[in-house]
Formats: C-alpha cells, structure tokens, sequence
C-alpha cells in the first residue's frame, strides 16, 4: 500500500503547486484552459482516492492514467501558448511523469497479486 499513499501525496502536493500557477493564466485562457486543467487534475486526486479505498483498484488507475495523459497535452498546449514559462513547464511535466510512475507501478503491483 505505501504507492497508494505516495500516490495520494504526490498528487496532492502538485495541486499545491499547479493552482496557484493557474491563477496567472491571462483572463481569456483562466476560465478556458486554466479551469480544464484544474478540473481534470482534481478528477485525477478523484481517482486516485477512489481507488485506495475501492476494490475495482486497477479500473480506477487505469482511468487516472488517461487523464494524466490528457493532463500532459493541455499543460504542453499551455506552454506551446506562452502561458507558463520553460521553468515551470518543466518543473510541472517532472511532476506529473513521477505521478504517472508511480500509479504505473502500483498497477503492476495489484496485477501481481492477482496473478
């Protein structure tokens, strides 16, 4: 269980530093992009909960794991658009890769048990 709680904390802790980041977005893309993104990333705290205290684990990961996905083009469409800087793109991307790791090995974990 220690990648469930890691997972829980990792993802925790880059909304910390994701939402306040969002607050900068100019008005136009704030209530557009900003708002999606921070829609999504809350979805994805969602997941992740569910799935520590549900028993359809990998179901739950699986779907996190998309919106990750999907979570990595509106944050590079956010760079492409000059609304945050190389700095903090790349401390955001480093973040969600080590999200994305760790909810990859906790799948493999729960597959391995039920093997």
């Amino acid at each position: 269980m220690a990648n469930s709680e890691t997972i829980l904390t990792l993802m925790y802790d880059f909304l910390l530093y994701l939402i306040p980041q969002l607050s900068k977005y100019p008005r136009d893309q704030k209530f557009l992009l900003g708002d999606r993104i921070e829609t999504l990333a809350l979805d994805i705290l969602d997941d992740f909960i569910v799935a520590y205290y549900s028993k359809q684990k990998i179901e739950r990961l699986r779907d996190a794991n998309l919106k990750l996905e999907r979570l990595r083009y509106l944050i590079r469409l956010s760079h492409d658009l000059k609304l945050i800087s190389n700095k903090r793109y790349g401390v955001i991307s480093n973040k969600i890769n080590e999200i994305g790791g760790t909810a990859g090995n906790w799948i493999k974990a729960i597959s391995a048990k039920t093997r």
